[in-house]
């Protein structure tokens, strides 16, 4: 069973910088697409970026420009650098996968504040 484990969030001023790592644990069948999503208190939960298993990348279009998401085939981790955050970006990050062989797990969520 495949288990993802995030890291990375915290508090930080508007304009700073954070990087989120998520790692999946087990065993993953390629291809597979990671992402991630966030949940803003009152909000629905919505993408923010994913990259496919051969690095094609997508973003919401609130994020671009501003967050690169990466990845680690050795490693199984996928990496959400955020610059130039701003309040609204405040929210719950959540890590998914995905394949055709790997069913959708999600991780437990790594809490992002931004504010003064």
């Amino acid at each position: 069973q495949v288990q993802l484990v995030e890291s990375g969030g915290g508090l930080v001023q508007p304009g700073g910088s954070l990087r989120l790592s998520c790692t999946a644990f087990g065993i993953i069948s390629s291809p597979y697409t990671m992402s991630w999503y966030r949940q803003a208190p009152g909000k629905q939960r919505e993408l923010v970026a994913y990259i496919t298993n051969d690095s094609s990348t997508n973003y919401a279009d609130s994020v671009k420009g501003r967050f690169t998401v990466s990845r680690d085939n050795a490693k199984n981790t996928v990496y959400l650098q955020m610059n130039s955050l701003q309040s609204e970006d405040t929210a719950v990050y959540y890590c998914n996968v995905e394949g055709p062989y790997t069913r959708s797990r999600w991780g437990q969520g790594t809490q992002v504040t931004v504010s003064s």
